[in-house]
């Protein structure tokens, strides 16, 4: 089996996510992981947080804490939430460890022996009123583009458009407020990515073609664009330290390299972190160095993060002159927005990943937000919605199949999976069915598509449902016991097929549904074509339980009281 790599946009320090974070890098990364490991795969589920840069000081100021306290309690703050959606990372490491540190510090160090980092003065915001130069995110303003008036330094986060400081319209510190501020020369290093344009255009030429259309579209806007010299570092006291054997004189001045700069770097960090914990057992290197042939690398991401790995990180990479594993298929994804709004994190607008598990367990928000995945474009998150998904798909079609076979057999049967005649004509019709099913799901999630896989998913639970209707074993017991037991079993086996096939997207539900069975040997990671026609997992005689509901349906007046709590109205 091949050996897959996965990595998902590191989460920002600053702040617990929201759904739409959540939906777009980390929930359908642990997905295709899960799936992955499922069919046997070597799967390496790499994440962080993403601890440098301006909001993490910002942040701390606020709490009154020491940036590097508040980074400590803030990842744990989000991993407990995280662990709280059931994502299986292999590791979830911080981009202020000593390893990105090292490697960063490396990766700097070999761009400049190859040319491609370049010292030079620029004139920089200076603040009188906060005694210091201010990093891009540390100025505030118009953006020029579109006229959003919180456009931060570097970027809008209304267009997305990349800025500099002095772009902004009205700047402002972010510090103080202060608007008196100045243009001084200071000295940073430089990326020469206009030296490595048409290397990155080779290298994104080889790929796009393979990618979704969003994220080769991004790239290729940028490429076209034309590739700049971007600042790579920066003037703050918390990052990574610019190496004082390479540049003496920018360390002396405690210059720190650029957040997006180290962050995309992490990705290989975390590998060594979580390769550190156990060096006898795990090779980081073996991931990353000189592996192209071994390993399949995915990365999973939000719009706004595909132009930094299509084109500034595959250009430090390329740029260092070793075999650095490169990305193979980057899973871009538009916004799920809230009630046709963005959702935004420093306008605390939405749903919030700690609040939804307050309201609901995660399963509830995995399925909804795989089933609605901003893929070919925005989607949007509403209440009505959300509730009429939950109440059709998990409370009715898997939840009421689930406890209506279990209850009805152990009130007519007992509490062993009834025996009944051989299969006939409709369980031949119906494992038939769920084998091209099955073949579906597998195809939509090997290809990436999971809004589509969930509508594959959503038909294996239908198909059972429909089974059921047609044999009605509540009418068959009345005539025909042996053949109401034969129906029961079958459904029985649909119930444990669904637990091994639906752990993607619903891993708590899905060993819910397994647990119900006291199989001696339930070792199976998959469901085969024979075995999906067969439906003989569950023999007769296995002692079952009904485990409590799966899914609660959720009623108009938990509808009203989200509606309270979050805000939003209907779309019309």
């Amino acid at each position: 089996m091949a050996r897959h790599l996965i990595t998902s946009a590191l989460p920002y320090i600053n702040g617990i996510k929201h759904l739409g974070n959540m939906v777009g890098s980390m929930l359908p990364a642990d997905v295709y992981s899960r799936y992955l490991r499922q069919r046997g795969h070597d799967v390496l589920y790499i994440c962080a947080t993403d601890e440098h840069g301006t909001p993490a000081e910002l942040a701390a100021k606020e709490q009154g804490l020491p940036v590097d306290a508040f980074c400590a309690q803030a990842h744990d703050a989000q991993k407990a939430v995280y662990d709280g959606f059931a994502l299986a990372f292999d590791y979830f490491g911080r981009s202020s460890s000593a390893q990105n540190v090292e490697i960063t510090q490396h990766f700097a160090r070999r761009l400049n022996e190859n040319g491609f980092i370049e010292e030079r003065a620029i004139r920089q915001v200076y603040s009188p009123a906060d005694g210091r130069f201010l990093p891009d995110r540390y100025v505030e303003g118009t953006c020029p583009h579109c006229g959003y008036d919180k456009a931060r330094g570097d970027q809008c986060e209304n267009c997305t458009r990349v800025l500099d400081p002095t772009d902004l319209i009205n700047p402002r510190s972010a510090i103080s407020g202060s608007t008196d501020l100045e243009v001084r020369e200071t000295k940073h290093l430089f990326l020469l990515q206009s030296k490595l344009q048409h290397e990155v255009e080779a290298w994104v030429a080889r790929h796009e073609d393979d990618w979704p259309q969003l994220a080769s579209s991004i790239a290729r806007k940028w490429l076209n664009e034309g590739l700049h010299d971007r600042a790579i570092t920066r003037d703050l006291d918390w990052g990574v330290p610019v190496p004082a054997d390479t540049w003496p004189e920018l360390a002396a001045e405690g210059k720190v390299f650029y957040v997006w700069f180290d962050a995309p770097i992490e990705y290989i960090g975390a590998t060594k972190e979580w390769s550190d914990l156990d060096p006898a057992n795990r090779d980081w290197k073996s991931w990353w160095y000189d592996v192209d042939t071994d390993v399949r690398y995915t990365e999973f991401m939000a719009k706004d993060n595909v132009p930094f790995h299509t084109v500034m990180f595959p250009a430090t990479e390329l740029g260092v002159r070793e075999p650095w594993k490169k990305v193979d298929y980057v899973k871009a994804f538009n916004w799920l927005t809230y009630y046709g709004g963005k959702f935004s994190t420093s306008q605390k607008r939405g749903v919030f990943t700690d609040q939804a598990l307050e309201i609901l367990p995660a399963d509830y928000w995995r399925y909804f937000l795989i089933a609605n995945a901003p893929e070919s474009d925005d989607s949007s998150f509403t209440w009505e919605h959300f509730t009429a998904t939950v109440n059709k798909d998990l409370a009715d079609t898997l939840g009421n199949f689930v406890n209506r076979v279990l209850s009805f057999s152990r009130k007519r049967f007992g509490d062993e999976v009834p025996a009944g005649g051989q299969p006939g004509e409709a369980e031949t019709k119906l494992g038939g069915q769920i084998a091209e099913l099955l073949a579906e799901y597998e195809s939509h999630m090997e290809s990436l598509q999971f809004r589509k896989a969930a509508a594959a998913l959503r038909a294996l639970w239908s198909a059972g449902n429909s089974y059921l209707e047609e044999k009605a074993p509540w009418l068959e017991i009345k005539t025909d016991k042996e053949g109401a037991a034969l129906t029961l079993r079958t459904a029985m086996n649909l119930i444990h097929l669904y637990a091994v096939v639906s752990e993607p997207f619903i891993p708590a539900t899905s060993a819910a549904m397994r647990q119900a069975f006291s199989l001696a040997d339930d070792t199976a990671s998959w469901v085969t074509a024979a075995e999906a026609r067969a439906l003989a997992a569950v023999p007769a005689g296995t002692p079952f339980t009904v485990p409590p509901v799966l899914f609660a349906k959720l009623t108009d007046e938990d509808l009203q009281a989200y509606k309270e709590r979050f805000g939003g109205e209907p779309e019309q």
